[in-house]
Formats: C-alpha cells, structure tokens, sequence
C-alpha cells in the first residue's frame, strides 16, 4: 500500500507519469496501470489526465495531502527506529529568503554545523515561496502572516517594516508628513510587496504600489533605498544597521507595516518532526531571541 502512495506522490509532485516512472525506474505504462489500480480499489478518480498535463481532482488533492502527511510519519518513525530522530544526522535541506539567509542564517551556520557534525546541509536562498514537498525541501524560513494547509510552522521572530529613505533623498525631494504626501515621492517596492499594508495606533491602510524601478529582488530595492532613490517600506532585519548609523531615517514614524507578518519557519506537517529539523528550529529560535537586528529604545 505505501508503495502505491509513493507512487502516487511522486506522479503529482513531478507532474506527468514518465516524470515519476524515471524517479521510481518504472515505465509510464507500468505508472499508469498502479494509478488506475489505487483508483480503483478506493473507488475515486484521483487525477485527470490530458495529452499534455496532470491535476488533481478536489479528492485527489485532498487524499495527497494526507498521503504526503502518512509517507513523512512512516519515514520519520523508520528513522526513529534507526536512533536518527533522537540523533540529528544525514540531509537537511533548507530554503530561505536571499537577503535574510545572507545576513542571518549563512553566518551562524558554521557553529551549527560544528554541534551537528552528522548534517548534510543543503540551502537555496530564493525570495520566492516554494512549494516545500515538490522542492523536497525539510524547511523553509517564510516571511509571512501565516502559511497554507498541510504545512506547519514556529514562529520565531516579528517582522517590524518601517517607511524608511537616505537623509540626502528627503533633503532633495522633501520629507512626507502624511500618507497623502508620501503617495508624491518616488516609492521603491519589489514586484511581490504591493500593496504595502500599513497600520498606526489607530488605523490600517493598503497602499498599491507602482515602484519607480521595477524588479523582483529584494535586495536591489535595499541598494536603491540606501544610495537615496527613494522612500521604502524595509524590515529591521534588513536596514537595522543603517537605521542606527543615519544612513537611513524613518519616515512617517506613525505608521509601519502591518504586525501580523512574522518571521516563521516551516516544514510539511508530520506527527513525528525528523530531528535535523527540531534542531535547525531550535537553533535559529535561540538566535533570534530576543532579535539581534532590532533597534535599540536608547
């Protein structure tokens, strides 16, 4: 039976039967026979098929997601039985945000690793959210207000974003006083971080956001902001250091972005977690509390 849902994990994971049969060195027509045999015992038609792609049905979605949950609980209680869960040890595959990973995760990965000599680590730093069970990925950081079904996540830090601009960009264009002025400089936001949600004490607004550069990287928008471009909306993780040395000022102090985002990390839900990823979780909660990238009250 576990090898039938195998099977039919790999299928939707890899979309296309000959994709999965090179995976399980079977051949698309011994795929489909095993599919059609799994249809057929639980009486539902799991996928459909077209010449040219695969999709779930609503009940193929939904039994994946819980054959992804039973194939992670069998694995993790294999490894339980091979001392591996209670001993950190073997792959760990990680995906985290570029800017975050290079300034908060590959710094301390080396004491990490030195305490878990055993670790395979394997990082992808990407800004985007990718999908944890295709990827076959253990963990992801997400920066986030929460994350879709099927997987779970630890919070581990708040993501505070302030409006911020280089002091030589407001003493050229001006300083905003009000949203309605800010709408009148040159905002700066990458191609994923429109609208901006902002809150104040007593208030929330959207904002759509039409960059004066257009791109999809972070860090691109972090270099614009900082040469004194433009006015962005950056979290403390990312421009702390230069909040603190002037390099940046916080504009409209009144508002920031909206608290509900935090800094989460992620993994496919499972009732037993493999035991590179508590030790992963454990070790970047110990890091970040209390947050060393916030800002100092003095």
């Amino acid at each position: 039976m576990n090898a039938d849902y195998e099977l039919f994990a790999r299928v939707v994971a890899a979309g296309s039967l000959s994709a999965a049969g090179r995976e399980l060195h079977l051949s698309p027509a011994m795929v489909s026979k095993r599919l059609a045999r799994l249809e057929q015992r639980l009486g539902a038609r799991l996928i459909h098929r077209t010449t040219r792609r695969l999709a779930t049905t609503e009940v193929g979605q939904a039994f994946y997601e819980d054959v992804v949950g039973v194939l992670a609980a069998a694995t993790a209680a294999e490894a339980r039985v091979a001392g591996l869960v209670d001993a950190p040890a073997g792959r760990l595959h990680i995906s985290a945000p570029t800017s975050f990973g290079r300034l908060h995760i590959a710094p301390h990965l080396s004491d990490f690793l030195n305490a878990y000599p055993r670790i395979e680590l394997d990082l992808d730093l990407s800004d985007g959210f990718i999908d944890l069970i295709e990827q076959r990925v253990d963990l992801a950081i997400r920066i986030a207000p929460s994350v879709e079904g099927g997987l779970l996540s630890t919070r581990l830090a708040a993501n505070r974003r302030l409006l911020c601009a280089a002091p030589a960009y407001l003493e050229m264009h001006g300083t905003p006083h009000s949203l309605d002025d800010l709408l009148g400089h040159r905002l700066l936001a990458a191609t994923t971080q429109s609208p901006w949600r902002l809150e104040s004490a007593d208030d929330q607004r959207a904002i759509a956001i039409d960059s004066h550069v257009r791109t999809n990287s972070n860090e691109v928008i972090r270099e614009l902001v900082i040469s004194g471009f433009g006015v962005a909306l950056r979290s403390t993780w990312d421009v702390g250091a230069e909040l603190t040395s002037g390099a940046l000022v916080q504009v409209l102090p009144e508002w920031e972005g909206a608290s509900d985002v935090a800094i989460l990390a992620v993994h496919p839900r499972t009732s037993l977690v493999p035991a590179n990823v508590k030790a992963f979780i454990n070790y970047l909660a110990g890091l970040y509390d209390p947050p060393p990238w916030e800002l100092s009250d003095d």
